[in-house]
């Protein structure tokens, strides 16, 4: 009967989505479905590879609204739907709410908590069973008119370190797709007054964008640079952490990286990757300020 519920919430959930989208009160542009869907329907999965998708956060509708792009044959499959994390003070404030939210495939987060709580270990579980789970690396809405600029080009807030928890510590590496979801601050603008802040704006040109999944090498290669990781050392795809010369028996820096100077620096160096992919991607789609207006 769980597993039931769980189905049925999803299904309800992404065809409301998808019907909103399809009613021509705002525009919605596709870019890159192809890149997600190799990665849903990959073999790999069986074996343990998980999905991780990371992307910007600009309105309180990115999620669920976001998923209305992906194909109908994917809602009746709990496989094809994204696990999210959630904050526990937003989301899970009553018990109706807090089941609706469970059944829909989301993570009870709780803030300030950091890195080593329980939310994260269910993700990093999620991921050992090869399911989807999307991040949105900044941990809260952030709106281009808030985004910092250096050097005359917009920049995401700093990604939750948590990211490089959860990518470091899963027996196989996932496949991580960086995405950039556009418009949708246009759509419910943060900063109105009630009852405003829950009305959609119509006419808002929408866009959602999976681009081409991070090399494991990229990865790599950060850890190189960051915590001097030898340049010889094993780089096959299937793994990006090397053996070190103190890790003999075949170790690797993956699964519990501690709480250590070095460990944290992995996490920082991976979560800098990821991030750096989301937001060029976001260069790509939005220009070099990510979307936001010159004053």
């Amino acid at each position: 009967m769980p597993n039931i519920l769980s189905k049925a919430t999803v299904t309800a959930v992404g065809l409301t989505c998808k019907s909103v989208l399809n009613l021509g009160l705002c525009s919605m542009t596709v870019n890159g479905l192809p890149n997600i869907m190799r990665a849903l329907e990959s073999d790999e999965r069986d074996n343990g590879r998980g999905i991780v998708t990371v992307s910007n956060h600009i309105s309180t509708l990115d999620d669920p609204m976001t998923w209305g792009v992906m194909p109908v044959n994917t809602y009746w499959n709990s496989r094809k739907t994204r696990w999210v994390l959630g904050a526990s003070d937003i989301m899970f404030i009553n018990p109706i709410l807090s089941a609706f939210f469970r059944k829909g495939q989301v993570i009870e987060t709780f803030r300030g908590r950091g890195i080593y709580q329980p939310a994260v270990d269910l993700a990093i579980q999620k991921l050992t069973q090869g399911e989807w789970l999307h991040l949105f690396g900044e941990g809260y809405v952030s709106q281009p008119a808030l985004q910092s600029v250096e050097h005359n080009k917009g920049r995401l807030r700093r990604f939750k370190w948590g990211i490089g928890r959860m990518l470091m510590e899963t027996p196989r590496p996932p496949v991580i797709i960086p995405m950039w979801i556009a418009g949708f601050d246009r759509l419910m603008p943060e900063g109105r007054r009630f009852p405003f802040n829950f009305i959609p704006r119509l006419g808002a040109k929408l866009s959602v964008t999976f681009g081409e999944p991070i090399p494991p090498e990229d990865i790599l290669s950060a850890l190189q640079r960051r915590t001097g990781i030898p340049a010889n050392a094993s780089q096959t795809a299937s793994t990006w952490v090397a053996k070190t010369p103190e890790e003999q028996a075949d170790r690797s820096l993956r699964r519990d990286l501690g709480t250590d100077e070095g460990s944290r620096d992995i996490r920082i160096a991976v979560t800098d990757v990821v991030q750096r992919a989301v937001e060029a991607l976001g260069r790509r789609v939005s220009g070099d300020m990510l979307g936001k207006q010159n004053p």
